[in-house]
């Protein structure tokens, strides 16, 4: 399944002439439940992140949760992402920047995007450069997120590129009690919004089947709809970027 949902995306990427980070875990090490799927495991689902990238010939990204895990990983992909409850993990982000990837640090949901200014210095102090800050809703009381848009300003203040993670950022943690819920209908909104504020990506999860999704199926993107999805968001895109140019 991960080589045809990667192919149908590189489509839509090539036909719309957009750059693409195909992203996908190889473990999901947080989740709600103890009995919820985590992983074919690690060695199988980094072998086929691994033969994705070589057979589609995009980059690929996928998370890693533990120091150990960083070179393994990088051996596999293009870029490590740190998930957002490991922000402030001082020895996982320096492990990461010491393989010489590309580093996506997602803003934990109990941080201000301020403090997203030393947690890509922990990274660049091991001489990598190659620092993304992605925004994922900040926890708004119990089971719910919001979206700053702000934070995307002051984010990039830091001068490094800024995503926004418009699927994430409607999830209801825990909010299906053994699972987190979610309110996809408001995917589009935000997305538009972030691109209206001026983000440089947009991270978008999403699944042929969402009902049937082993993570995350309440807060996934229809892979048919990703197309018109992007189709929306470039034609904003465009607009800011000629209102800024310049400025």
């Amino acid at each position: 399944m991960i080589l045809a949902t990667a192919e149908r995306i590189v489509r839509i990427a090539e036909r719309r002439r957009i750059p693409l980070i195909f992203k996908s875990s190889y473990k999901k090490a947080n989740r709600t439940s103890a009995r919820s799927f985590s992983s074919i495991g690690v060695d199988d689902a980094l072998a086929s992140l691994a033969e994705l990238k070589e057979r589609l010939g995009v980059p690929v990204l996928t998370d890693i949760h533990t120091t150990e895990e960083a070179a393994k990983a990088a051996a596999a992909v293009d870029v490590l992402q740190i998930p957002a409850f490991l922000c402030r993990q001082t020895d996982l982000l320096q492990a990461a920047g010491r393989t010489g990837r590309a580093v996506n640090i997602k803003k934990g949901q109990f941080a201000a995007p301020s403090d997203m200014t030393l947690a890509a210095e922990k990274v660049t102090l091991t001489g990598n450069k190659k620092v993304m800050l992605t925004e994922r809703g900040t926890t708004f009381g119990y089971h719910n997120l919001v979206v700053d848009m702000r934070s995307l300003a002051i984010m990039r203040r830091t001068g490094f590129p800024i995503v926004l993670d418009a699927t994430h950022s409607v999830q209801l943690p825990g909010g299906d009690v053994t699972r987190s819920g979610g309110q996809p209908e408001f995917i589009f909104p935000i997305a538009r919004a972030g691109v209206a504020a001026g983000c440089d990506a947009l991270f978008v999860e999403v699944h042929p089947n969402p009902r049937k999704a082993l993570s995350d199926p309440a807060s996934q993107l229809r892979l048919d709809l990703l197309d018109d999805l992007i189709k929306q968001v470039m034609a904003i895109d465009a607009t800011v970027r000629q209102h800024t140019k310049g400025s």
